[in-house]
């Protein structure tokens, strides 16, 4: 019968995993195999440990995938989603630069994200791949209490005047707006409330409201003539 090893059954898997020491031969013939439960009980110990070491030896890692984000989860790490840095978007996994960009323009702007359902309104993002990130978000309002969201989508570059009085906006505000939008559509939210300098209570609540087409086309001009 080969011995044993001292090592208890976690460091034995861990070193195994990072190559230090060979694995353990197959149980003898008549023994009690481990369970799947346990098994996989264990390779998860075993990797949220390796994940641990990697985050220690640079705490800006990316997490690669729905299970890092768990294992980070399980170790203590949280993402505060309205006062996020770039760093702490970037380590998501599947986070495009755009996104980010977009989440940090709402953060400069005061806009605040209540729930998972204005971060995937907000990203234009799978639900799925919000699932994924969730181990790890944090939704920590910071002022008064989020106004609820209503299902009423305004398409901005192309509503009416009245339509876009009733998301609240002033004559004169509604007046910059379409000014705004005949010269150039707006893109999201952030960009619309960079532009028209909105206050952010009055952008928070059009999260979930409003979306944005690529705006009316403009007039076709004919060819130039040719010398």
């Amino acid at each position: 019968m080969a011995p044993r090893h001292w090592l208890d059954p976690l460091a034995r898997h861990l070193l195994v995993a990072t190559g230090q020491i060979p694995p353990s031969p197959p149980p003898a013939p008549g023994g009690t195999p481990p369970t799947p439960d346990r098994d996989a009980e264990e390779r998860a110990a075993v990797e949220r440990e390796l994940l641990a070491i990697k985050l220690r030896q640079n705490p800006q890692r990316q997490l690669l995938d729905a299970a890092e984000v768990r294992h980070a989860a399980a170790l203590g790490w949280r993402l505060d989603v309205n006062r996020a840095s770039a760093a702490d978007w970037r380590r998501l996994p599947g986070i495009r630069a755009e996104q980010v960009d977009l989440l940090l323009r709402l953060q400069a702007g005061g806009v605040q994200l209540s729930g998972p359902d204005d971060l995937h309104l907000a990203l234009d993002w799978p639900a799925e791949r919000i699932a994924a990130w969730l181990p790890v978000l944090e939704f920590r309002w910071y002022g008064d209490s989020p106004t609820p969201a209503r299902a009423a989508p305004t398409d901005v570059n192309r509503a009416s005047a009245n339509a876009l009085e009733a998301l609240g906006l002033s004559p004169g505000q509604r007046l910059l707006l379409q000014r705004e939008r005949a010269r150039r559509p707006f893109r999201d939210l952030a960009e619309l409330q960079q532009r028209l300098q909105l206050p952010s209570a009055l952008v928070e609540g059009w999260i979930g409201r409003v979306r944005f087409s690529p705006g009316p086309v403009g007039p076709v001009l004919p060819p130039g003539r040719r010398r």
